[in-house]
């Protein structure tokens, strides 16, 4: 039965779907508030929350078609990519998951039910492993799903050390654990290699398609091993290695959708070689690239941008390698398109803005690459041995930005190796920061863990009463404290940080105390609020009255509000390619950053920052309603960049100008807000802007502000505010005519202050020599003093110096035919010493510079009397 990827796609989320399993979409290639991550690399990481059980979802049972990417940090496949079957930097990996809901006996027998009643493969084609100690996922692969004992391994321990298994899966050193079982393809015995688990497991005939990890335990600090109270299940399978079963190929890069982007590469590129390994590359590279910009990461110099720049390189050079001088990447992207786009709409949406990224990124990498390679290939021609010096490899990445494993890959195709040792010396401090942006270790028993739900009442309220149901002082679980201390409250008026929109703050009063919170934060479901006991002493169970700060909750809304106006003016005036990257909302002032390739001119950003206004004074309705995920986006509402959505969200909407996913607090009409003001546009990544504004009274404060400033600017310029701008042009060219005035002034003083010294040239050994201290003359005159005087003197060595406030300036000539004699660096360099200073130059012309004005006089002596010595 022949399927293709995306029909394969499809019939296992219907397959589950049909199983009580809610399809839940691709989460973003930049994981949202996971700093364990640098990419998304399996199925469950959008669930990890789930699995640590600080997070609830009214779904038990849910099914994904997952995007990932390994190629930085721990997971690394990019080295390989393009030289074996099954390594890529980017791939799909479908997966169903149970939250405490089913366990092992329906994991296997879904994951069999799939496997040969939809895909109709063979039986006798497929082997499982399972962990040596796992006998209940033995017997029920060999009593109930009927699978021969020959066909089930068990996969013990690795170097005799408990739970160190391939079978055997642990998120962390910490947290959810529990055996796996995988399953396994026979391609046939025409291919080289064992089963899992033989000496020849490492060969390409028996290949993993799927992988059920039973979380059943909860590692300790400690190592002990407990009971997870809802055992669930994380399984994971690729969909290009099933693809290629289905098609019957062997190489991932000959199913399907890898075939329709080698083939466009290789009409773009013309290429007849179907089975070059760069075809390959380039196909495998699109992918990822692509996603990534999607994803709203952008080539840059360091952590992802970092990863995908060297990711963009490799392709481009590849495509160098098979003859291509043009830019040609981006064009790819079309195609992928194509491929790709219905099951992942956002690549549609963004394609324009991933063409554009592409295609930047690739001109300005075409600069360096032909120099960067003849450099290469000449350092090769003349190396003895066959290792490339870490030396060259660091000028490769430091000169002409040839990231390490690019350098690797031209020197593996001439059969050469690299001293990466050698390499990773010349680059300690780049590697540094490397390492600290992949870095990824976090102990998940040290965090907060809170239990429950705090029921949040603050959209209809700004107080309430509520009870203590957790307590916490500096981060651990106290029955009653004083000072400062973290709480919990069954249900609470107060907004928790989340959103871009900082936490409220406010107070909090009971019997015998008083609170001030200072910060609200989101852990889970439940909401901590930051507080510090002005007097008294709090405890589990005591009852209070919250009241958030009316004032800066309303200012922290006004600021809200507008970041959607804003949102939606810069996609109506910028593009739909616009979509935000990140926020920041207090009381103060809003931050919003947004995906978008050049700099802003102010003529656009008024006009940008007056259709704000418009909406403002147009006093539109915002209007809150929940709905389901699929409704809301079905009613255009956008959804941001990294962020995570149940199945209910709560849709704002601004009347027909803006319908956005968000849970923060708003106003109620858009006159609210009453006036927006932008204050700063810049570049803060490659591809990603910001726009820093202000609203309410502080717009009218910085308005106020600025008329205060133009008033005084104004009153100095003797005009008004109106002609501020003329006024400051005419004393600019005014400045400029009297400027060029005093450089002719000058010019003649110091042409005269030359003529006048001439009387000043003695002879040494029939050398003429003139030392002078040109009084009053400018630094920048020197040069020219010096060029008139060894012109009217022919053959000479001058010193020249003069004092501008308290810096020293010295320059020394030597005419050509004495600079045997005398280097005018080494000359200057013995003057300088003495005023504070040091200086060089060439053999016929030097200067220097100090900083101790009275020393000038003997600086002059001192090389006189040293010219005595050289002459």
């Amino acid at each position: 039965m022949n399927m293709t990827s995306a029909e394969i796609r499809t019939a296992f989320l219907e397959y589950f779907q049909q199983h009580g399993h809610q399809i839940v979409p691709s989460s973003s290639l930049v994981p949202h508030d996971d700093p364990t991550l640098l990419f998304t690399n399996a199925g469950m990481n959008q669930f990890k929350d789930i699995f640590l059980g600080s997070e609830k979802r009214d779904y038990t049972r849910a099914v994904t078609a997952q995007r990932c990417v390994r190629a930085g940090g721990k997971h690394n496949d990019l080295d390989n990519v393009g030289y074996t079957a099954r390594h890529h930097t980017f791939f799909e990996m479908m997966g169903n998951f149970s939250f405490g809901d089913y366990f092992k006996h329906d994991a296997i027998n879904f994951a069999w039910g799939f496997l040969t009643e939809i895909l109709k493969l063979p039986k006798e084609k497929l082997l499982v492993t399972v962990y040596a100690e796992d006998d209940e996922a033995y017997d029920i692969w060999n009593k109930e799903v009927g699978l021969p004992a020959e066909r089930i391994v068990r996969i013990g321990d690795n170097k005799g050390t408990r739970y160190e298994s391939d079978n055997f899966w642990q998120m962390g050193d910490t947290g959810p654990c529990g055996p796996s079982s995988e399953i396994f393809f026979d391609h046939g015995e025409h291919i080289w290699g064992g089963p899992p688990g033989s000496p020849e497991e490492d060969g390409d005939r028996f290949i993993e398609i799927w992988n059920l990890v039973f979380m059943q335990f909860n590692r300790q600090s400690d190592g002990q091993m407990l009971p997870l109270p809802k055992p669930s299940v994380d399984t994971g399978m690729g969909l290009e290695r099933v693809s290629a079963i289905m098609q019957n190929v062997h190489s991932n890069y000959e199913i399907d959708t890898f075939q329709d982007l080698i083939q466009a590469t290789a009409r773009l590129i013309g290429c007849d070689d179907l089975s070059d390994q760069s075809l390959r590359v380039i196909a495998d590279h699109i992918r990822s690239c692509s996603f990534l910009i999607a994803d709203g990461v952008m080539p840059s110099n360091e952590g992802r941008g970092y990863v995908l720049r060297r990711i963009i390189r490799r392709a481009v050079r590849h495509g160098n390698r098979l003859g291509c001088k043009d830019v040609f990447f981006y064009k790819l992207v079309a195609q992928l398109v194509r491929i790709m786009g219905a099951a992942y709409p956002e690549l549609l949406t963004q394609q324009p803005m991933i063409e554009k990224v592409l295609r930047l990124e690739e001109e300005q990498f075409a600069k360096t690459l032909d120099r960067g390679l003849l450099i290469l290939d000449d350092a090769l021609a003349k190396i003895e041995g066959t290792e490339v010096p870490g030396e060259l490899v660091f000028k490769l990445y430091d000169t002409y930005g040839f990231p390490a494993d690019l350098t690797a890959d031209v020197a593996r195709e001439r059969h050469f190796t690299i001293d990466t040792k050698g390499f990773e010396a010349a680059m300690q401090a780049q590697r540094e920061r490397a390492k600290q942006a992949s870095q990824f270790d976090v102990d998940y028993s040290q965090t907060i863990q809170v239990d429950g739900k705090t029921e949040f009442v603050g959209y209809q309220s700004l107080a309430a009463d509520a009870k203590v149901v957790a307590l916490f002082k500096d981060g651990q679980s106290v029955i009653s404290a004083e000072g400062d201390v973290q709480i919990v409250l069954d249900k609470t008026p107060f907004y928790a940080e989340s959103g871009g929109q900082a936490g409220d703050k406010g107070s909090m009063t009971f019997a015998g105390g008083e609170l001030v919170v200072t910060d609200t934060s989101k852990v889970g479901n439940a909401f901590v609020h930051h507080a510090q006991l002005t007097h008294g002493m709090i405890q589990i169970g005591d009852t209070l009255h919250a009241s958030v700060d009316s004032r800066k909750r309303q200012a922290t809304a006004l600021n809200h509000s507008v970041t959607h106006l804003l949102h939606a003016a810069l996609r109506q005036v910028l593009g739909e390619h616009v979509s935000q990257k990140g926020s920041l909302v207090d009381a103060n002032r809003l931050r919003f950053d947004f995906s978008h390739l050049d700099a802003i001119d102010n003529t656009t950003l008024e006009h940008i920052e007056q259709l704000v206004n418009q909406q403002i004074r147009a006093n539109l309705d915002v209007s809150t309603v929940i709905m389901g995920l699929d409704d809301a986006k079905q009613a255009g509402a956008m959804a941001l960049f990294g962020e995570k959505y149940g199945n209910e969200v709560r849709v704002v909407k601004m009347g027909e100008f803006s319908t956005e996913l968000c849970g923060g607090t708003h106003v109620k009409t858009t006159g609210e807000i009453g006036l927006f003001k932008i204050l700063h546009e810049t570049g803060i990544a490659s591809g990603v802007r910001r726009i820093e504004a202000v609203t309410g009274q502080f717009a009218v404060d910085y308005v106020q502000k600025l008329q205060q400033q133009l008033h005084i600017a104004a009153s100095e310029l003797k005009g008004d505010i109106f002609t501020v701008a003329e006024r400051i042009v005419q004393q600019q060219e005014r400045t400029r005519g009297l400027e060029k005035e005093l450089a002719q002034l000058q010019a003649k003083l110091a042409a005269q202050a030359g003529a006048n010294i001439l009387d000043q040239v003695q002879e040494v050994n029939g050398v003429k020599v003139l030392i002078a201290d040109l009084a009053g003359v400018e630094a920048k005159s020197l040069r020219t003093t010096l060029d008139d005087l060894k012109v009217k003197l022919g053959s000479a060595v001058i010193v020249l110096g003069t004092v501008n406030g308290e810096k020293v300036n010295l320059i020394a000539g030597v005419t050509k035919d004495l600079c045997s004699k005398v280097k005018a660096g080494e000359l200057v360099n013995v003057a300088a010493q003495l005023v504070g200073g040091r200086g060089g130059g060439r053999p016929d012309m030097a200067q220097a510079g100090g900083t101790q004005p009275a020393q000038l006089p003997a600086a002059l002596q001192a090389a006189k009397l040293w010219l005595n010595d050289q002459l």
